[in-house]
């Protein structure tokens, strides 16, 4: 082994998205159905992003065997006129956890933290040349091992879900690992100065960095905020505030009629719903509260709980 490649392998034993707490809770059955279905639903649109950023590696190579090779990915995500691909069967998954999935697939739903991390991907891959782009690719090098535990997982703790939605996990059981090997041995190939080599160690960490932001996002959305303990709301004063210490909060437009549904029973999500039914008429709503919810809880006016 080289030590790239011991150094690439070092970051994913550190970082990849296997130690988040969210997946650490799936894969010891912890999560409500609720909180499956929504990270089913929104991890979707990682999947969607998938061809996308496969699409603009294949445009920064000059080399014909690298873009025959690379072009499978987008095959295995999109799909054959023979072979079903992984959007097709990611969808499978979510009729298989009792989602609409032709609402899934409208992305509609997708929480805002979700799509600026997965837009991130896209973004990180359009920005840069060809071998940081590989190198961010390499995530897949964890991806079968972690799949091998999923599928376990989906039998033992949550066995509502219809079989069938595991064929995605499956087909990457055999898909991650291959393509990795071919990743893997560019990177190590191609990165043969000390500057190429940080900056292939640098494109890895950026992407877990991202698909833990994604997740980062489903488990905010399902935690229960709550005025933190310093905080003095006032709501019903003519111009609403909410007091901290040494400093205070000024409310504008529906941000008191957010705050006044923060009860500390309710999950975030919940609050989103509940001003989506109010407002139907605004695009995104939902996706505004989220973004609102998170902004207290930097400035210190909200914290995170669990349901009590």
């Amino acid at each position: 082994m080289s030590d790239l490649e011991a150094r690439l392998r070092a970051i994913g034993a550190e970082r990849y998205h296997h130690r988040h707490p969210f997946n650490l809770r799936m894969h010891a059955g912890q999560l409500s159905r609720e909180e499956l279905q929504s990270w089913v639903a929104n991890r979707y649109y990682y999947q969607t992003r998938i061809p996308l950023k496969d699409g603009l590696i294949l445009a920064k190579s000059g080399d014909p065997a690298f873009r025959r090779d690379w072009i499978g990915r987008i095959h295995d995500h999109d799909g054959t006129p023979d072979r079903q691909g992984g959007l097709e069967l990611w969808l499978a998954l979510a009729r298989a956890v009792g989602l609409d999935e032709q609402r899934v697939a409208s992305l509609g739903d997708v929480l805002p933290g979700v799509r600026r991390a997965c837009d991130a991907y896209v973004e990180f891959v359009e920005s840069h040349d060809l071998l940081a782009s590989v190198a961010s690719s390499l995530t897949e090098l964890f991806a079968g091992d972690i799949m091998g535990e999923r599928i376990a997982a989906f039998e033992k703790h949550y066995p509502w879900v219809d079989a069938d939605g595991l064929r995605y996990f499956r087909s990457r059981t055999v898909q991650a690992p291959a393509d990795a090997r071919y990743g893997l041995a560019f990177v190590v190939e191609h990165a043969r100065t000390r500057e190429d080599q940080d900056r292939c160690a640098a494109a890895l960490e950026r992407k877990c960095e991202i698909l833990w932001g994604l997740l980062d996002a489903i488990e905010h959305a399902h935690a229960v905020p709550r005025f933190a303990r310093a905080a003095q709301p006032r709501l019903d004063d003519p111009e609403p505030l909410v007091v901290l210490p040494e400093r205070a909060v000024k409310l504008s437009g529906s941000a008191r009629e957010m705050l006044a549904l923060v009860d500390g029973k309710r999950a975030a999500i919940e609050i989103a719903a509940a001003v989506r039914g109010r407002h139907r008429e605004v695009e995104r709503v939902a996706g505004d509260v989220h973004d609102f919810l998170d902004e207290m809880v930097r400035l210190g006016v909200l914290e995170r709980g669990i349901r009590s």
